[in-house]
């Protein structure tokens, strides 16, 4: 290929996938405790220590990656190749703007070469399926122009819907109010937001009790899925293994035609907004209905 296709690890894509098809990733940064770290795709495995942590009590942040970083990521690449960068929603962080920024000192620097962003306006699981539809094609041979409207023509087609299992993160994240946070946990609601039109992720209906959440994740997928037989659908779970195992029952009983499904852990930089117990349902189905 003579473009070179790379993406961020706020997709959550596994290091599986990554060094299974060599795809190159930006690492975004996090910190926990006072100290810094990048999100590693899950390779260190120590997603258990961070969630355990968070449940103690502690308050990761995440920070915005600077234009120099950027310019590191892709520099030694538009040295030799054109490149297509695959981002994560530009509503959900100001990072795009250094992301712009460094493509502009690079396009002055190799007039040559050809350096496109894909905005997905998705974060996470969405975002991985938009990357694994559009990374077959790349395989396929196809050009960077074919790939990039791909993602664009699909990704409102790229829907997540996700149970949060304590509101006091939507509440930090500014998603809902301090007063609807303590009322929810008082009477056991379990909040169900989605992906949204607008790139961000937004409220859709509450459910009482987590059984019931996760039922209605699996009839909103239901609702929403387009030709189940032909895609891999991604159940994503933040330290709730057996969350997700309950709702890959409940999907296969209820979805028949689903063949392929993938239970991916949530990295730290999602999980710092949306907090442990998380469960979503990721896939290509109608367009967003919020």
């Amino acid at each position: 290929m003579n473009y070179v296709f790379m993406t961020d690890s706020n997709s959550d894509l596994t290091y599986t996938l990554k060094d299974k098809y060599d795809i190159p990733v930006v690492y975004m940064p996090y910190v926990l405790d006072g100290v810094e770290y990048f999100a590693d795709l899950g390779r260190g495995g120590n997603s258990k220590v961070f969630y355990d942590r968070m449940r103690e009590g502690a308050l990761p942040i995440t920070s915005l990656l600077p234009t120099a970083s950027y310019l590191e990521y892709f520099e030694p690449i538009l040295q030799e190749n054109d490149l297509l960068f695959v981002a994560f929603s530009s509503q959900l962080s100001a990072t795009i703007n250094n992301i712009y920024e460094a493509r502009e000192i690079l396009l002055q620097k190799y007039p040559e070469r050809k350096f496109m962003v894909v905005d997905t306006m998705s974060i996470s699981g969405p975002q991985m399926t938009l990357i694994m539809g559009a990374h077959a094609l790349y395989r396929e041979g196809k050009s960077m122009e074919e790939v990039a409207q791909w993602v664009e023509d699909n990704k409102m087609r790229s829907q997540a819907w996700i149970a949060v299992e304590d509101l006091k993160y939507l509440k930090r994240g500014g998603r809902i109010s301090g007063a609807a946070a303590f009322f929810g946990t008082m009477m056991n609601l379990k909040p169900i937001v989605v992906m949204g039109k607008n790139g961000k992720v937004a409220p859709a209906e509450k459910a009482q009790g987590r059984q019931k959440a996760l039922r209605t994740l699996v009839e909103r997928t239901a609702q929403n899925i387009e030709s189940p037989e032909a895609q891999t659908l991604i159940i994503l779970y933040a330290d709730a293994e057996e969350d997700a195992s309950r709702l890959e029952t409940l999907l296969r009983q209820r979805i028949p035609e689903l063949v392929d499904i993938m239970a991916v852990p949530v990295g730290p930089v999602i999980g710092t907004h949306c907090g442990p117990g998380t469960v979503a349902c990721c896939f290509l189905g109608k367009e967003r209905p919020i």
